[in-house]
């Protein structure tokens, strides 16, 4: 991940400040996000996102916490003046431990089930949930469908 100053404002001499941030997400895939985020006392927020391929819903919901944490470490001071604490900033976006084994493959074989049935992509979904990259994501869906978890890909035809 890529996170590039864009421009800032300061309104009412110096009071307060809003900076434009340009985000990169890039994967080893070759797929991409482009994101240009607004950090203001109040949080992050997103004015602009470009993805190939495109997002679905659920992942676009969930862009925000992807790059919160990155564009907080530039700007050094966003999760005081969000009027929160250091732990309040991990807890909220730190992401669980996928769980390994049957349990982990039990888990991507749902997510991946549920993103279809809503007609999502269901690789991102399992990229979201897991916030593993699409290589490994990919990996775990084949060990689900080894595992029994899902209909092997030559049946679906």
């Amino acid at each position: 991940m890529s996170v590039r100053p864009a421009w800032e404002v300061q309104e009412h001499e110096g009071s307060a400040t809003t900076a434009w941030f340009e985000v990169r997400l890039a994967f080893t895939d070759g797929a991409h996000v482009d994101v240009l985020a607004v950090v203001r006392d109040a949080g992050v927020s997103i004015e602009d996102v470009r993805a190939q391929p495109a997002l679905s819903l659920d992942d676009l919901a969930g862009l925000a916490d992807w790059i919160e944490a990155p564009l907080f470490e530039v700007c050094g001071d966003g999760p005081t003046a969000a009027g929160e604490g250091e732990a309040g900033l991990r807890s909220r976006r730190a992401r669980p431990a996928w769980p390994r084994g049957v349990e982990g493959r039990w888990l991507v074989a749902e997510e991946y089930r549920a993103a279809q049935e809503e007609g999502a992509d269901p690789v991102l979904a399992v990229m979201c949930a897991t916030g593993h990259s699409r290589r490994r994501s990919l990996r775990l869906i084949s060990q689900a469908r080894d595992a029994g978890f899902l209909t092997p890909r030559h049946a679906r035809r």
